[in-house]
């Protein structure tokens, strides 16, 4: 709950009075690692850095015009995939900032990279997480909205190209779509049926 309460206070407010963004900005936002963000060895709980990067990505949205033309629309995101790499933790009370960038595009997803920052000694950003996230765009009268409709309607953010290995990602860890079957069969199922 209190990340719903954490996405209202950046959407309605916080992001409605901080600086428009272009679609090929980095987004920066601000966070505090608070109490509740913590897992038994008292640093922030790995499944939290994903629920506060989506807060962070509702930021760059507001900023960047997208938010405002997505509801005119109808349209809403969701993620399709996500990966992140820990470097170093954050503990309680800890300022942090997430960085996030339209990476590019492929035929059927929009691609962002989001990164946790601290500053280092020297004042220098530092890198403490960085995450990758595969997004989509679906309409509320239900399908996908193509990745040709939101270039003419946003323009192509990231310039379309992606780095071979996010492609890769991308396609490897794709499930079929929603009215396709996926079973769920491991491996040692399929020896012992055979």
């Amino acid at each position: 709950m209190h990340m719903f309460f954490r996405t209202l206070l950046h959407v309605l407010f916080l992001s409605r009075r901080r600086p428009d963004l272009a679609h090929d900005d980095v987004a920066r936002t601000n966070f505090i690692t608070l109490p509740t963000d913590l897992d038994i060895n008292r640093h922030m709980n790995n499944g939290v850095y994903f629920s506060i990067m989506d807060v962070a990505r509702f930021d760059m949205l507001v900023r960047n015009g997208v938010w405002k033309t997505m509801r005119d629309k109808d349209w809403y995101p969701v993620v399709a995939s996500e990966t992140i790499t820990f470097r170093k933790s954050l503990q309680l009370w800890q300022r942090f900032t997430i960085e996030s960038r339209i990476t590019g595009y492929d035929d059927r997803a929009v691609y962002l990279e989001q990164r946790y920052v601290r500053p280092a000694a020297d004042g220098t950003p530092e890198i403490y997480a960085q995450g990758f996230i595969r997004a989509r765009f679906l309409r509320k009268s239900g399908g996908v909205v193509p990745v040709s409709e939101l270039i003419e309607v946003f323009g192509a953010a990231g310039g379309g190209g992606l780095p071979e290995w996010i492609e890769r990602w991308g396609a490897d860890v794709a499930l079929p779509p929603t009215r396709a079957e996926a079973p769920s069969i491991w491996p040692s199922e399929v020896e012992q049926r055979a």
